[in-house]
């Protein structure tokens, strides 16, 4: 009954400005503007029927061991009950190292350590594509100090030249703001980066998305389209903004579902991207999940 009573006060303040609910630090609502799906192809998609990860569509190292405020395991991935399932939690005793004899000689190779461990799936390498409508339906991680996503890249995002056509990071959604459930604004977070992540790194925001269903208890959908002249993104197909911000990407990329820890160097602290603090208390919501039905991928049909 709150969360549709702040839901209503949120589309009240919008009647008058777009610019109060980032003032009240809300979510916007979304629009009543609906996704034409006569329009595309299914080309690719996991339901995650099978009893395990199919590698064929989805693989692990991406990234592998420390990530920001914790690590990147492949035991915290499992498919579960028609869904794919990405659990977050601490370990007092290292998980095991599958990764040590590959990489262990890169730079940027660190040892697990006790921590923080979730994970993250990639179809890097295992299907790429361009232009197009992605969409994700899943339940989000309910728990502060970490946020799940579903993201694309390539390896064009890394290259600093002022576009991001040969790559743009495309962050469908990204779940930042656990910490406010408590008084109803579940919302998700959605933009774009490029050229790379020092110094030169460009980003464009459409901001926070509110839900009219619990996303922490509740299927949700969450999908961009991608066409040559901007990436449109939905929430339960319904659009909530557009963006092409330094040139839409004009290159093939893959997909990710994945959790983070926020912090450095694996050691987890409060409060990148604003998620709040950790409790650091094990309590009902550890190790917490973040569950996917599906993933399914369409390209236009006249791109076929």
């Amino acid at each position: 009954m709150f969360k549709s009573f702040i839901a209503a006060f949120v589309s009240f303040l919008m009647l008058f400005s777009s610019a109060l609910p980032a003032a009240f630090s809300l979510g916007k609502p979304v629009s009543k503007r609906e996704i034409d799906m006569n329009k595309f192809t299914l080309v690719w998609n996991d339901e995650f029927e099978d009893d395990t990860l199919d590698q064929s569509k989805w693989g692990f190292e991406w990234w592998v061991t420390m990530r920001k405020g914790g690590y990147w395991h492949e035991d915290m991935v499992s498919v579960e009950d028609g869904n794919l399932v990405i659990r977050a939690q601490h370990f007092d005793v290292p998980l095991e190292n599958r990764y040590y004899d590959k990489w262990h000689e890169q730079i940027n190779f660190e040892e697990y350590k006790p921590g923080w461990y979730t994970g993250i799936v990639t179809t890097r390498g295992k299907y790429e594509q361009c232009y197009g409508y992605y969409e994700v339906r899943c339940i989000l991680p309910a728990a502060t100090g970490l946020w799940s996503a579903f993201w694309m890249m390539n390896e064009g995002v890394f290259n600093i030249d002022g576009s991001g056509k040969d790559g743009t990071e495309v962050d469908v959604f990204e779940s930042f703001n656990y910490k406010d459930h408590w008084w109803g604004n579940d919302c998700v977070s959605t933009g774009i980066h490029y050229d790379g992540y020092g110094e030169g790194e460009q980003s464009a925001s459409i901001g926070r998305y509110m839900l009219k269903n619990d996303p922490y208890t509740e299927y949700n959908t969450y999908g961009v389209e991608w066409s040559p002249e901007e990436y449109i993104f939905y929430i339960n197909g319904h659009e909530t903004g557009r963006l092409s911000a330094g040139g839409v990407s004009q290159n093939p990329e893959y997909l990710l579902l994945s959790v983070e820890f926020a912090g450095e160097n694996g050691v987890q602290s409060s409060d990148r991207h604003g998620v709040g603090k950790i409790n650091l208390t094990p309590n009902g919501n550890w190790p917490a999940e973040f569950k996917v039905d599906y993933v399914r991928c369409y390209q236009y049909n006249d791109m076929l």
